[in-house]
């Protein structure tokens, strides 16, 4: 039951750790993990374990997070899995630079905006077949191990495979929401057969299998990408959809390509944060912090009332921008320089009251700009390579499609499209489109300071993760929190804001701030002062997970919070 409000420790914890920070104590549920040589941080122990032992057998961090992320779509299936994305920011000890790996599917080639205007839609359903978009994680998985992979794939996976064939104990927090989904997916055709016991979730503790998986993860050892995307899989994938009414389709796996990408950053207090461009949303988190960087925290208490206006003042002016302009770059480039520019943030801050909260805001207009559940895990080596990766299904378990004897979900990731007067001109960046990549809200974040690696870090949940990157940055900066005090530090998250989804009208009423406890009464109190709608927070927003390098004796920090079932570790 912990999952359903907040785990045990925040319940208990939270207030008290609240009133510690004033005081100067530390916040946090346990201390920083240390290790010389390697370490991973994931939200499940034997993932993070298995991470472990592959760096131990002289794989890289690159291996190791192809491993954890394998076993996480085993005994994660609430939030990833071989049917959706990836995203990883890598850190190359050998040229001294960050590497981006986009690894998003598009849209079926087949459907097209005019059937869902003969079907009377206007918002693309969260489950079924019509949201589902080419997955790319496997593709991801061998792009990122052609690079910097030591060892062979199919020692990266054969624990996975053991685990799917022997059976895991399901963790708490996972066995909670996975409960939450059988009633919701069991209606879509082979999920009840792949994924419950006798019509049932696996309870906490209890020994789960998944053979078809083992199968499934077997093939692709043995036959590399092409037996994903163009061998059996992608048959039994193309044989399912034509049979349940859907248009994902062989073709549209054979066409698949992710790519590599520029990360893109800004300095923040002379910490470079760095993100991936569109059509994800990590540039949100690069303006938040423009905005605030003029303003002087070291004055600011962590938890105030006036940290947290300012929080979500910044939050609003760049989710308007947000909606109006990421997208598939291949389609509409967003001005991604222009929105991350100093001189822009400058201009947008105008915008900002200190006494009262802005109830609408418009995107930066073109003359000023000129010409999206999930895991998070990281993963660090002996050499100094440092992982940040990201993958989901988007919605939870995903669409509910699951193909026969594959043993993972497809994602519904295509819910993501603008559907609404995409007939205009111009029309909206993410209108739906075929063969086109949707807005996409899992993003991996890195922060440098002097060319250095310094941290490896995300945070997990749709549109609180550019929110969750930026309060991240700002308690190791600010407020000079350790890695595993700025993971557990109690959290905002404002919403409301206009959705590049086309699901909401632009931003009328200033939204809603929503406070995990742990914030004092008089923070609430004066935050409805100044006018803002406040709520306590109705469940946790997690999980993160981090790795700290030092840059001169290469020693490793590792943390993961409380909210999720996850372990950081290493050796």
């Amino acid at each position: 039951m912990r999952a359903l409000l907040f785990c045990s420790a925040l319940l208990l914890a939270l207030p008290a750790a609240a009133a510690d920070r004033i005081t100067g104590r530390a916040f946090a549920t346990r201390s920083e993990v240390i290790a010389p040589q390697a370490m991973a941080a994931t939200s499940h122990p034997l993932a993070t374990q298995i991470a472990l032992d592959v760096m131990k057998a002289g794989g890289s961090a690159v291996d190791a997070a192809i491993a954890a992320n394998a076993a996480l779509g085993l005994m994660e299936p609430t939030g990833n899995g071989i049917g959706g994305d990836l995203f990883a920011i890598v850190w190359d000890p050998k040229t001294n630079r960050l590497y981006g790996y986009n690894g998003s599917g598009r849209s079926p080639k087949s459907l097209t905006l005019a059937h869902f205007r003969k079907l009377g839609l206007d918002e693309i359903p969260p489950h079924g077949p019509l949201p589902v978009s080419v997955p790319g994680a496997v593709d991801g998985w061998f792009a990122l191990h052609d690079r910097f992979g030591r060892l062979p794939m199919a020692d990266n996976l054969a624990p996975t495979i053991r685990y799917a064939r022997q059976g895991h104990p399901v963790a708490e927090t996972i066995a909670y929401y996975w409960a939450r989904s059988v009633p919701r997916l069991s209606k879509w055709p082979g999920f009840a057969a792949q994924f419950t016991l006798d019509g049932r979730a696996p309870r906490t503790g209890e020994l789960w299998k998944n053979p078809h998986l083992a199968d499934t993860l077997q093939k692709i050892a043995d036959g590399g990408r092409d037996a994903f995307y163009t061998g059996d899989i992608a048959r039994t994938i193309d044989a399912y959809f034509k049979a349940h009414g859907g248009f994902l389709s062989y073709d549209d796996l054979a066409a698949h390509q992710g790519e590599w990408v520029e990360p893109v950053s800004t300095d923040y207090r002379g910490y470079d944060v760095w993100e991936l461009p569109p059509n994800g949303q990590g540039i949100a988190a690069l303006q938040m912090l423009n905005v605030l960087e003029a303003y002087d925290f070291s004055k600011i208490p962590f938890g105030s009332a006036e940290h947290v206006h300012l929080l979500v003042e910044a939050k609003k002016l760049a989710f308007a921008d947000r909606a109006r302009w990421y997208a598939d770059p291949a389609f509409q480039p967003a001005p991604v320089a222009k929105l991350i520019s100093k001189e822009y943030a400058a201009e947008r801050r105008k915008l900002i009251s200190s006494d009262k909260p802005l109830r609408e805001v418009q995107p930066g207009t073109p003359r000023q700009l000129q010409e999206g559940d999930t895991i998070y895990m990281t993963t660090a080596d002996a050499d100094g390579m440092m992982v940040s990766l990201i993958q989901s299904n988007y919605r939870g378990m995903g669409s509910g499609m699951a193909p026969p004897g594959l043993g993972f979900i497809l994602q519904d990731r295509g819910e993501m499209f603008v559907l609404k007067d995409c007939e205009r001109k111009p029309a909206h960046p993410n209108c739906y489109a075929p063969g086109k990549r949707p807005f996409n809200t899992i993003i991996p974040a890195f922060i440098t300071r002097d060319g250095k690696p310094w941290v490896s870090f995300g945070v997990m949940g749709g549109a609180m993760q550019p929110q969750g990157h930026v309060q991240i940055v700002m308690n190791l900066i600010d407020f000079g929190m350790n890695l595993q005090e700025a993971g557990d530090a109690p959290r905002v998250q404002h919403e409301g804001s206009t959705e590049p989804t086309g699901r909401n009208t632009m931003m009328s009423d200033g939204g809603v701030v929503q406070l995990e406890a742990g914030f004092p009464y008089e923070t609430v109190r004066a935050l409805m002062d100044r006018g803002h709608k406040v709520e306590w927070a109705l469940g946790p927003y997690g999980g993160y997970q981090a790795i700290a390098r030092d840059p001169e004796s290469g020693v490793y920090r590792g943390a993961s919070e409380s909210r999720k079932d996850g372990q950081a570790a290493g050796y």
